[in-house]
């Protein structure tokens, strides 16, 4: 084998090696979310409330990172919280690591949230269906209003009745009135 083939080969084995690289970076960043109706959000949760965000603190627990957010209660609309309450997500920041795991919320101290909570057996809390279970609060200082929007709305979620992936949830919905979904969908599970 000639210097030039030799060269040209090694140069076409090193670009297969990056694309391999990339391909498998796309993979591992993946996170594929199910469509979770409203409904089922509601049914499936162990607790349902309207929350302040305390402050969060992230850990290694075994190989993963781990993040601990603590939310004081504000409202209570399904299941047993008491005045405070711990929720445990994949993910976070330790020493000089950052795990970042598509799907899953990140918040920020001071803001309000409704949260539909899962947790099994006394387990710790944790978000059902990570973005669709998180529905952030914004306040319009000039008409002293609140409305609601879930994280999911921007994220593409895979609707399997359609076999689809889609962009679709509750956006800028006004208090009042995710109040009453709310309110429906828990009282149909009766």
């Amino acid at each position: 084998m000639s210097y030039v083939q030799r060269r040209r080969f090694l140069l076409i084995l090193f670009l297969a090696g990056l694309g391999l690289l990339a391909i498998s970076a796309v993979i591992a960043n993946a996170t594929t979310l199910v469509r979770l109706p409203f409904e089922n959000l509601a049914q499936q949760s162990t607790a349902v409330a309207r929350l302040r965000c305390l402050g969060s603190e992230s850990h290694w627990d075994g190989r993963e990172i781990w993040t601990d957010t603590r939310f004081e209660v504000l409202e209570l609309h399904k299941g047993l919280l008491s005045g405070l309450v711990t929720v445990r997500m994949l993910g976070g920041r330790a020493g000089h690591f950052h795990s970042l795991v598509d799907g899953v919320p990140i918040f920020r101290s001071g803001e309000e949230v409704y949260l539909f909570l899962w947790n099994h057996q006394g387990g710790p809390y944790t978000v059902l269906g990570w973005s669709q279970g998180t529905f952030r609060i914004a306040r319009n200082v000039e008409t002293r209003t609140e409305s609601v929007t879930q994280d999911s709305a921007t994220a593409s979620v895979f609707d399997p009745g359609t076999r689809e992936f889609r962009r679709n949830g509750i956006r800028n919905l006004p208090v009042p009135l995710f109040q009453a979904k709310l309110w429906k969908a828990l009282r149909a599970r009766k």
